[in-house]
């Protein structure tokens, strides 16, 4: 059975991976329908992010772009594993790549639970 939908969920990430851009600070708000799913984030070094691809079951495939503090902008890859924590919440456990520079690598972000609009 699949995780329930993203749809209007907030998501913080656990730490700045390597090679990544986002750290704790950095707010993301995911939106989700009919197999769509996007979001918007900033905060950190992220002025501001966007990334649109499809959810198929527990897995999302999407493509992100974003600005930073210096003023530079990045653009890559990502597959999330959607997975449901004991407590409830949703982490999605993220395999992504920079398609703009060199350097790729994995992290997760888990949902805020006080951000569901």
């Amino acid at each position: 059975m699949p995780a329930p939908s993203l749809d209007g969920l907030g998501f913080a990430p656990l730490d700045r991976p390597e090679h990544g851009e986002v750290d704790a600070s950095t707010f993301f708000t995911y939106h989700e329908r009919d197999g769509v799913v996007w979001a918007e984030y900033s905060g950190g070094d992220i002025v501001r992010g966007h990334l649109i691809g499809t959810r198929e079951a527990d897995t999302l495939d999407f493509r992100y772009t974003q600005l930073n503090r210096s003023g530079a902008t990045a653009s890559g890859h990502c597959l999330s594993a959607v997975v449901v924590l004991p407590d409830g919440r949703i982490r999605l456990e993220e395999t992504w790549e920079w398609e703009s520079r060199p350097g790729s690598g994995t992290s997760a972000v888990e949902q805020v639970p006080e951000a569901r609009t």
